[in-house]
């Protein structure tokens, strides 16, 4: 709804405040969905580490679609920025 403006202002960090408390419980399409904004900066920094992050949880979680994107960012970044996007969705826990 915030992302796309529709029934309410159009407000990418409501959006990704909304996004976040699904994803922290292992909400797969949610944590996809994180990993899009940190890619795009939209709404947050741009951030590849957090976007692959993300992208790798929801791949963990049973999104298969999410793969594509992990990949796309994968491209672009260093192999040390791709191991400590590992590490930091090894070290991730969810939130109840």
């Amino acid at each position: 709804m915030y992302e796309e403006g529709q029934g309410v202002p159009q407000d990418y960090k409501e959006a990704i405040r909304l996004y976040r408390l699904s994803a922290d419980q292992g909400f797969a399409k949610a944590q996809s969905n994180l990993g899009v904004k940190y890619y795009e900066g939209q709404g947050v920094p741009q951030d590849y580490v957090s976007a692959h992050m993300w992208f790798n949880l929801s791949g963990s979680n049973g999104y298969e679609d999410v793969v594509e994107n992990r990949n796309i960012v994968e491209k672009i970044m260093s192999p040390s920025q791709i191991e400590k996007a590992k590490e930091m969705a090894r070290n991730w826990k969810p939130k109840k």
